[in-house]
């Protein structure tokens, strides 16, 4: 969307009721159902403190902790578990890359389960009205079309979210307000004793936390949305759907404390809620929430894995921006890869009561990651603070700690799955951090000081023979100062490359839709030239076209002759010939790794084998590529001795001279 959301208009908030509590706000679908077993227990102790758990977690977690603390943690305008990553990775502290892979392996996982559940738990309502039609085909096709609109960009139906999920928390408080007027009493669960008595007195009460839990699930979005959003925007809208979202729950728990009550075959508590005369209207705008909660979810991921590629703790991957505005971005391997996900996670689970066991367990994890992180953050930026912030965040990871350990009981009963996930993310991530590490270790760029005078050598080198009229090099380099040390032994430590004019390319992208610039540094006059190129998110990589007119605007100037090195073919072509240099690096074999470190190279070209080839990466075309393959040293080298056996070269030498008729008598030769 091209909108400023930033703004604070009722525009703004209105948007970003769309974008930011999609997750949080279609939770009432499944959280009491999950509470009360499946609506099998409407006891009222379980009730009451259940109902007050869930309001308690809602101020404390979601209000407190993200509304008012993380909004404040802010880098450059984002948030999220990068955003603190990127903080204090500034004051080079090794051990949170931990907790920042651990939240960004979280996430990935819960972005296979949340779009599962969410339009499962709203679609199964169908069955309150029609029985026997199965759901399950229906779940599979909206899935199917989510994944597959998000190539076109969400821009006309994203301008949709706002008014829906508006619509969507005010029929939510509706339904509270009627239930909550059966039976006012309910709201004694403000009263956080419930909340104590449910954990202490009620058995099995301290596994019921991890049902509770469900309802602040999508919390890290009012944190990880900063950037789209502003935080103004964010706390102004939470205040109310918060309140809304209460309203519904404390509606819940008066309908399970009705006397008589309850559910009738295939019926959700929430769907019980709801008079018959408008089933079809709140199964109608229910769906459309969760959808709208998905798409959050995937844009969500989309950026997370964005911010993990920029801070290199990903491989480069094919990033394509469906609209003009830079923070709607489309990964395509990484869409189908959640939505192949998600049909397995609907496979194997079939119903959104099945999937709760999968559900809570990543995010709990991540949100503990979020303390540590955002905790350790506060304490440096306030040192004077420190005993307030000891005591403030002790809170909060006590609170996560005991859903976190309540949470473990669903492992056996499907939490398996999204254990198996994160522990798999996580181990990718942090196997390919470890091996950028490795690769480290070699010169990442060598000064222009020391490149010169070997380019002139080479080029005074009758013996050298040319290998093109044009050599270009695509650099990571920003800086016509340095030279990566790749491509500086690509030029001169095997054959050294001999060309009519060496360029340096360096491409970057703007963060204007469209437009192409350029600047030329001068390394050496008519010989060499630094050039930064400068597009649009949106242009094309046309970067041949591009270098071929960059060389013609010079030759018009006549900073260049623009001719061919090959004097057979001077004046036969009215364009001189081109040939680009694209560097890959491997491990060379002298190189003794340990088998941990043979391990994180594995990780590192199976990675790297996701992403884009390396003349895709610079936008080239393939016919005027060579990709080159550069060994680099990134670990001991082998020491291997080696004993030479004497020989005595004399007895050979001697009996070469007799073949040959030779004197060999020294005295006879005087």
């Amino acid at each position: 969307m091209s909108l400023n959301t930033h703004k604070t208009t009722l525009g703004g908030v209105l948007i970003t009721i769309g974008i930011v509590f999609g997750d949080i706000g279609t939770s009432p679908l499944y959280v009491f159902q999950a509470i009360t077993g499946n609506g099998t227990d409407f006891s009222k102790d379980l009730i009451y403190g259940g109902l007050s758990a869930v309001i308690w977690t809602l101020i404390i977690l979601a209000t407190v902790k993200y509304i008012y603390f993380a909004l404040n943690a802010d880098n450059k305008g984002e948030g999220g578990i990068f955003a603190l990553y990127a903080l204090l990775k500034a004051k080079r502290i090794k051990w949170i890359i931990f907790p920042a892979l651990i939240g960004c392996a979280t996430l990935l996982a819960d972005g296979f389960i949340t779009p599962a559940i969410s339009i499962s738990s709203a679609v199964e309502g169908l069955n309150n009205i029609y029985p026997d039609l199965p759901v399950l085909p229906i779940v599979v096709g909206i899935i199917i079309a989510l994944f597959s609109v998000q190539q076109f960009g969400t821009r006309a139906i994203g301008k949709a979210f706002g008014p829906v999920m508006f619509a969507w928390f005010l029929f939510l408080g509706y339904l509270g307000v009627v239930n909550i007027s059966e039976n006012p009493e309910v709201l004694k669960a403000f009263n956080p004793y419930y909340a104590y008595n449910l954990i202490v007195n009620v058995e099995g009460g301290f596994w019921v936390l991890g049902a509770v839990f469900l309802c602040t699930t999508g919390a890290e979005a009012l944190y990880s949305d900063l950037g789209h959003c502003g935080k103004v925007n964010i706390r102004i809208s939470w205040s109310m759907m918060s309140s809304l979202l209460v309203l519904n729950y404390l509606g819940q728990a008066a309908l399970c404390l009705t006397p008589g009550f309850e559910l009738e075959p295939k019926q959700t508590i929430f769907y019980a809620m709801v008079p018959n005369g408008m089933l079809p209207f709140a199964i109608g705008i229910a769906t459309a929430a969760t959808i709208i909660a998905s798409q959050a979810l995937i844009t969500g991921v989309f950026t997370l894995m964005n911010e993990a590629i920029k801070l290199n703790l990903w491989t480069n991957l094919k990033v394509k921006y469906p609209t003009d505005h830079m923070g709607q971005i489309y990964i395509p391997l990484i869409n189908w890869f959640l939505m192949a996900g998600c049909l397995v996670v609907i496979a194997i689970f079939r119903k959104s009561t099945a999937m709760e066991a999968t559900y809570g367990l990543a995010i709990t994890i991540d949100m503990v990651m979020t303390s540590i992180l955002l905790g350790f953050l506060l304490l440096l930026k306030y040192p004077k603070m420190k005993i307030l912030y000891v005591g403030i965040f002790s809170v909060f990871l006590a609170i996560e700690g005991v859903f976190l350990l309540s949470n473990l009981g669903k492992i056996v009963h499907g939490g398996w799955f999204t254990l198996v996930l994160a522990i798999s993310f996580f181990t990718l991530l942090f196997l390919y951090y470890k091996a950028r590490l490795l690769r480290k270790n070699i010169t990442e760029y060598i000064s222009m000081k020391n490149v010169i005078p070997l380019l002139e050598a080479v080029k005074a080198d009758k013996n050298i023979q040319f290998e093109a009229s044009n050599l270009v090099y695509p650099t990571r380099s920003n800086s016509p100062n340095k030279l990566d040390a790749t491509v500086y032994f690509s030029l001169f430590k095997k054959r050294p490359r001999k060309a009519g004019v060496v360029w340096f390319l360096h491409l970057d992208i703007l963060s204007d839709p469209w437009g192409v610039h350029y600047t030329v540094n001068e390394v050496i006059d008519k010989h060499c030239y630094y050039v930064n190129l400068q597009l649009g998110f949106k242009e094309e990589h046309r970067i041949e076209y591009m270098m071929r007119k960059i060389q013609c605007k010079m030759v018009e100037k006549g900073e260049l002759t623009g001719e061919s090195v090959f004097d057979c073919v001077k004046g036969e072509f009215e364009e001189a010939d081109f040939k680009f240099i694209v560097i890959n690096t491997r491990i060379a074999m002298d190189n003794k790794l340990t088998a941990f470190q043979s391990i994180c190279v594995k990780a590192y070209r199976f990675v790297k084998a996701t992403g884009l080839k390396p003349a895709e990466d610079f936008g080239l075309d393939k016919t005027n590529v060579m990709v080159e393959y550069i060994p680099i040293t990134v670990a001991k080298q082998y020491n291997q001795e080696l004993v030479e056996d004497w020989e005595d070269y004399s007895e050979k030498k001697s009996k070469v001279r007799l073949t040959r008729g030779e004197n060999i008598n020294p005295e006879m030769d005087k």
